[in-house]
């Protein structure tokens, strides 16, 4: 199954390239292994690893892909998108029930991890058959303490809590699929007022 997540590494035009991990969701444990010697991760440095990711950063986006290095690093070398705004990938890229993370990386290798949660209801209500997954949910960033991520077990709990909640509600008549939406945004930033706190919302026709 595996804790899937989105990487955007931080670009010198300001824009970043996307990239797909399959197991960094897990304990948020990509935050302290991303480096300038090991930009994808993984434990040994690779010359040609450095160099293909900064050619990386200088790309593009119409230009074509360029070939990855054979590695063992745990971020896909492959972007899923090059030189896009943070924006564009919450909104077109970042799938919030099956991204359990979004890491942000400066250009000096600052790692902001981010958790995320999908605001559908299809899983948590007996009358909404379907809901986007992708640009449909807030990301967070996570207090750390000592190189542990205080609270991020109790936050997904409350998550997780807050949709069962929700979803009763709504099939009680109590909201709207867009009051019971508004009503976890605001549920969520009340709990998240110490740290960021983005909502991505789909376009409405």
């Amino acid at each position: 199954m595996g804790h899937r997540a989105l990487v955007a590494y931080e670009r010198p035009d300001g824009l970043y390239n996307c990239h797909y991990t399959h197991w960094g969701g897990m304990n948020l444990k990509l935050t302290d292994k991303l480096s300038e010697s090991t930009p994808f991760g993984g434990h040994t440095p690779s010359k040609q690893i450095q160099e293909y990711f900064a050619d990386l950063l200088e790309t593009p986006r119409d230009a074509p892909t360029l070939s990855p290095p054979t590695n063992d690093c745990p971020i896909d070398l492959d972007p899923l998108e090059v030189a896009i705004t943070l924006d564009d990938i919450a909104f077109t890229t970042l799938d919030y029930l099956h991204h359990e993370a979004f890491y942000v990386v400066s250009q000096s290798f600052e790692v902001t991890p981010h958790r995320t949660c999908w605001l559908g209801l299809t899983q948590d209500s007996e009358t909404v058959t379907e809901a986007p997954t992708i640009g449909n949910g807030a990301y967070y960033t996570v207090r750390w303490y000592e190189g542990v991520p205080v609270g991020d077990g109790v936050m997904r709990g409350r998550c997780k809590a807050l949709k069962d909640c929700t979803g009763d509600m709504f099939d009680r008549g109590v909201f709207d699929e867009e009051g019971a939406t508004r009503y976890m945004i605001q549920k969520l930033r009340a709990w998240c007022r110490d740290q960021e706190f983005h909502v991505t919302r789909p376009a409405q026709p």
